[in-house]
C-alpha cells in the first residue's frame, strides 16, 4: 500500500527511513518543495532498501500522492528555527503555530485534491492544532501524532528510575504535545501493580516530568533537531493505518466533548482514529487535561479557522 511524506527534510527522513526499516508499505512517494532534495533522499536510501522488505522508493509532485493510503506531513519550520526552545516558555511549540498553518494552507489542498480518501497524519509542530487546520480546509481523515512519542518518553524515564524494561510499564501523556500536557500518574502501573510507593515523592515526579516535557530541547541541544524519535513514531502509526489494526494509543484526534484536537486513548485503524476510548485519570489530571484542551482552544482561534 502506498504511503506519502510531504517534506523531505531532517523529519522527513527520519519518517522515510523508519517506514522502511518496518516494512509495510509496498510504495512511499516523497514530495518536497525542492524536488532536487526530494530525490536525493530517496537516492541515498534506496540502495540499502535493497536490505529490507521490498519498498518502491520515489521522489514526486502532489499528484504522484494519488491511491496514497496515508500521507504523513513534516513540513514547515522546526522548533529550534522557529525559536522555540526555551524551558521557561509557556508556548513552547505553539511558537510555531503561525509560520507551519500558512504552510498547511499551501499543502493541504493539494493533497486532498490527489489523495482524498487518505488519512493525513500531523507531524510538524504544534501537531494538535494544526490538525484543525487541516479539518477546516476540508480533510476530515486526520490524526495528530500527539503524544504518543511523549508517552514512551514517560515510560521510558519510570523504567530508568526503576531499572527495569519499558516494556513492563503502562503509562500515558495526554492533551497537548506541549507545555500543558498531562501526566497521569493515577493509572501508570508497572508490571501491572500501581506506582505507588515506587515513585512517590512529589520532586522525583516533578524531574522525571521535566526530563519528558523537555526532552525535545535536550536533543536539540545536542543535535539541533527532534528527528529520530518521532520518525519511528510517525511510522508505527501509518503501520496501525495501513495494517488496519485497531491499536490503541494515546494520539491527537478532534474531540467534540473538548472542541479541538487533543490526545487521549485511541483506536486507530484505516480510516484513522475510528474512536476515542474514555481516560481512566483522578480529578486534578481531568482539570488539567480540561485546561490544556483551553490552551490549545485560545491557539487555534488566533487562526479564524
Amino acid at each position: 500500500m502506498k504511503v506519502g511524506i510531504v517534506g523531505a527534510g531532517t523529519v522527513g527522513t527520519a519518517c522515510l527511513t523508519s517506514i522502511v526499516a518496518r516494512g509495510f508499505a509496498s510504495e512511499v512517494v516523497v514530495v518536497n518543495r525542492d524536488r532536487k532534495r526530494a530525490r536525493g533522499v530517496v537516492t541515498d536510501l534506496q540502495y540499502g532498501a535493497i536490505l529490507e522488505a521490498y519498498t518502491v522508493l520515489r521522489d514526486g509532485d502532489y499528484a504522484d500522492l494519488a491511491g496514497a493510503a496515508v500521507v504523513l506531513i513534516t513540513a514547515g519550520v522546526n522548533e529550534k528555527t522557529g525559536g522555540a526552545t526555551n524551558r521557561s516558555d509557556p508556548a513552547g511549540r505553539l511558537r510555531l503555530l503561525d509560520t507551519n498553518a500558512d504552510a498547511y494552507r499551501q499543502i493541504v489542498p493539494r493533497v486532498h485534491e490527489a489523495a482524498p480518501d487518505s488519512v493525513i497524519v500531523v507531524v510538524s509542530d504544534p501537531p494538535d492544532p494544526l490538525a484543525d487546520v487541516v479539518r477546516s480546509l476540508g480533510h476530515e481523515r486526520v490524526v495528530s501524532t500527539g503524544t504518543y512519542l511523549d508517552s514512551l518518553r514517560f515510560r521510558f524515564h519510570i523504567a530508568r528510575r526503576l531499572q527495569v524494561s519499558p516494556e513492563q510499564v503502562e503509562a500515558q501523556v495526554l492533551g497537548e504535545h506541549g507545555t500543558s500536557e498531562v501526566f497521569v500518574w493515577s493509572s501508570a502501573r508497572v508490571g501491572g501493580a500501581p506506582l505507588g510507593e515506587l515513585l512517590a515523592t512529589d520532586e522525583a515526579r516533578r524531574e522525571l516530568e521535566s526530563e519528558v516535557r523537555f526532552a525535545n530541547i535536550t536533543i536539540i541541544e545536542g543535535t539541533g533537531a527532534s528527528a529520530l524519535g518521532i520518525g519511528v513514531v510517525s511510522a508505527r502509526i501509518a503501520e496501525m493505518i495501513v495494517r488496519d489494526e485497531n491499536a490503541v494509543i494515546p494520539v491527537g484526534s478532534w474531540n467534540p466533548d473538548y472542541g479541538v484536537t487533543l490526545s487521549v486513548p485511541s483506536v486507530v485503524g484505516r480510516t484513522g482514529v475510528i474512536r476515542r476510548l474514555p481516560p481512566d485519570i483522578s480529578a486534578a489530571e481531568r482539570q488539567a487535561l480540561q485546561k490544556s484542551a483551553e490552551t490549545l482552544l485560545t491557539a487555534v482561534s488566533r487562526l479564524r479557522l
